[in-house]
């Protein structure tokens, strides 16, 4: 693949005090239900008009913020001393000789159907030197602010748009209450950002924030919280009304199509799912919200993020399981049954779907805990936290070896890739690095990582994988 090249663009989101011109408003209304504006988006999509026949490759990446604990979950040991290997039991999966800890059944028995990385290794302890790490490839091991690399989603949409449309009223990278503290488009620009949904799905009561018009001259105002089909009728209404539609120019009208459009509904409307559906992924926030992922790369959505995180993790709304946050072993019990049921569904629906060669699921975290349990008082009591001051097991952060599961993209299921020694503090066999793990989510969505890049800020050509390959057991012959 060619070499290709970005200016930096930056956007600032328009404020309305009161009534407007109809083409601010919608600048304003529809901008706000996305993290960009709707119009910019399409006006990016029209630089190459060819749009593709078939579905393209997709990539579903599904975020545990803080840090999940590889000993008590995929990567048990069993033999350890007792201030390593914690409370948990280990059962066996339909791998065999592959043991999980007791916390995630489901995953265990179709373990048969993805691939398992125990040999994940970065640099950074930060959360936000170790999130930039895996998401942006930035090898620096202080924690920023703000990422001085873009992250691998706003790069993939950004090469994606440069290649033809999608041929779709959806945009390409969508993200459920994605991960946005410690990534970001850097200088691709804010353009090719996530259209993000936030919110939890599996209330009765979901909308997408701001979606609609906000100029009461012309459109109801739309400001109480409904369904997000609901929201969209509304809009449509407002559509036929034929409000000077025709003073909008050809992307506003556009923009109007996909908020209204019928693919529009049916890929984020989860009612439309059989109930037993609905059930299997878990009648919560996180189980809707993968479900609500597979119904969009179905539709033809290319990039989906999701964070597992907020009130179903515990007392502190992450994975990040310190001692003075949670008691790790009441947390990890807290949050299993939610992440296992989501997990092993999204992964079922992938094979038997026929998704499995074109959607790429990987689930991961910056990094592991440390091995070796410690000991501090909380600091406030809540789900899975003891009374502040109380004594309660953690783990710290560990960036040294960690684990992460992949599945669909054409990999053949059931490997398991790479080890760590005795205690999980090391890996032993088969380290796979950051930039590993960046150039194989480019090589599945077909891009050419040892031969992309992009020009940062100061007009410097800049690799999106500096260092690194495509992990060539998660990398079929074929792909992308």
């Amino acid at each position: 693949m060619a070499s290709h090249h970005a200016h930096a663009t930056t956007s600032a989101a328009a404020r309305c005090a009161g009534p407007v011109a109809r083409r601010h408003v919608l600048q304003a209304g529809l901008g706000g239900f996305t993290s960009l504006s709707l119009p910019g988006m399409l006006r990016l999509r029209a630089e190459s008009p060819r749009s593709d026949a078939a579905p393209r490759t997709a990539v579903i990446m599904v975020w545990l913020p803080g840090g999940c604990s590889h000993i008590d979950t995929y990567d048990p040991k069993p033999d350890a001393p007792s201030e390593y290997r914690g409370p948990f039991q280990t059962i066996p999966t339909r791998i065999p000789g592959l043991r999980f800890t007791e916390l995630l059944p489901r995953q265990a028995a179709i373990a048969d159907r993805f691939t398992l990385v125990r040999s994940m290794a970065q640099t950074a302890a930060g959360h936000p030197a170790g999130s930039m790490q895996m998401l942006s490839g930035d090898m620096d091991t202080r924690d920023k602010p703000k990422p001085r690399l873009p992250d691998w989603m706003c790069v993939a949409n950004y090469l994606r748009s440069r290649e033809g449309t999608s041929g779709i009223a959806l945009p390409r990278y969508v993200g459920i209450n994605p991960p946005l503290e410690y990534n970001g488009p850097a200088y691709v620009g804010d353009a090719y950002g996530p259209f993000t949904v936030t919110g939890d799905p599996n209330s009765p009561t979901f909308s997408v924030p701001n979606l609609g018009l906000s100029d009461s001259a012309e459109v109801e105002r739309l400001g109480r919280r409904v369904s997000l089909r609901k929201r969209l009728d509304d809009l449509q209404r407002a559509v036929d009304r034929r409000l000077e539609t025709e003073a909008l120019d050809a992307f506003e009208s556009q923009a109007m199509q996909l908020l209204t459009s019928p693919e529009a509904k049916v890929a984020f409307d989860l009612s439309r799912e059989d109930e037993r559906t609905r059930d299997r992924y878990g009648r919560n926030a996180w189980g809707q919200q993968l479900l609500m992922a597979r119904r969009l790369v179905e539709a033809g959505v290319e990039v989906v993020t999701t964070s597992l995180s907020g009130p179903l993790c515990g007392r502190v709304n992450n994975w990040d399981d310190h001692a003075v946050n949670h008691h790790i072993f009441d947390a990890l019990r807290f949050r299993a049954d939610a992440y296992d049921m989501a997990v092993s569904a999204l992964i079922e629906d992938v094979h038997e779907r026929g998704l499995a060669d074109r959607v790429l699921v990987v689930v991961t975290g910056e990094f592991g805990r440390t091995p070796k349990i410690e000991y501090s008082p909380s600091t406030g009591a809540g789900n899975a936290s003891a009374p502040a001051g109380t004594k309660q097991p953690g783990r710290d952060h560990w960036p040294r070896a960690y684990s992460n599961i992949w599945a669909g993209g054409g990999i053949t299921p059931g490997q398991v890739i790479g080890a760590t020694d005795s205690r999980g503090s090391d890996v032993v066999e088969r380290r796979c690095s950051a930039h590993d793990f960046l150039a194989t989510i480019y090589h599945h969505l077909g891009i050419d990582a040892s031969h992309v890049t992009i020009q940062d800020f100061n007009g410097r050509p800049t690799p999106i994988v500096d260092h690194g390959r495509p992990i060539p057991e998660l990398t079929p012959s074929g792909a992308g």
